[in-house]
């Protein structure tokens, strides 16, 4: 066997080995995010941990996305991500049910306690 080929075989096996390792650590990577993620899904908390909270009101409108409702939740400080808010929303018994209106929510509700309130109807709130 000549020297080339010697060098030429630990280059492939080298390689290989840097191939499964890449593998194995992005497969890792992926199933930590995606526990974090189920998890946070099914266990977020409230942004606030105080009872009181902060009272925010916002409009909710018919052509509105979950995903835009998510947004505008993230910008006013009710919940820590919008994407998260509106993959909770889509998974929910609230998924169709969210009612367009103005509503006031509060920084210690939890995602749900917030779909609740805006799946109200005029009637129900009274």
């Amino acid at each position: 066997m000549s020297a080339s080929k010697v060098v030429m075989r630990i280059v492939r096996i080298c390689l290989s080995t840097l191939l499964v390792v890449l593998i194995i650590y992005v497969l890792i990577r992926s199933g930590v995010y995606a526990y974090d993620m189920g998890y946070r899904l099914f266990t977020e908390e409230p942004v606030s941990s105080e009872e009181n909270g902060q009272n925010v009101a916002l409009q909710i409108t018919e052509d509105m996305s979950a995903r835009d409702i998510g947004k505008i939740l993230e910008e006013r400080n009710l919940v820590r991500d919008g994407n998260l808010f509106a993959m909770q929303l889509t998974l929910s018994a609230y998924k169709d049910k969210l009612v367009p209106g103005v509503y006031t929510l509060n920084s210690s509700m939890t995602a749900e306690e917030m779909m609740q309130v805006m799946s109200q109807t005029e009637e129900e709130k009274e």
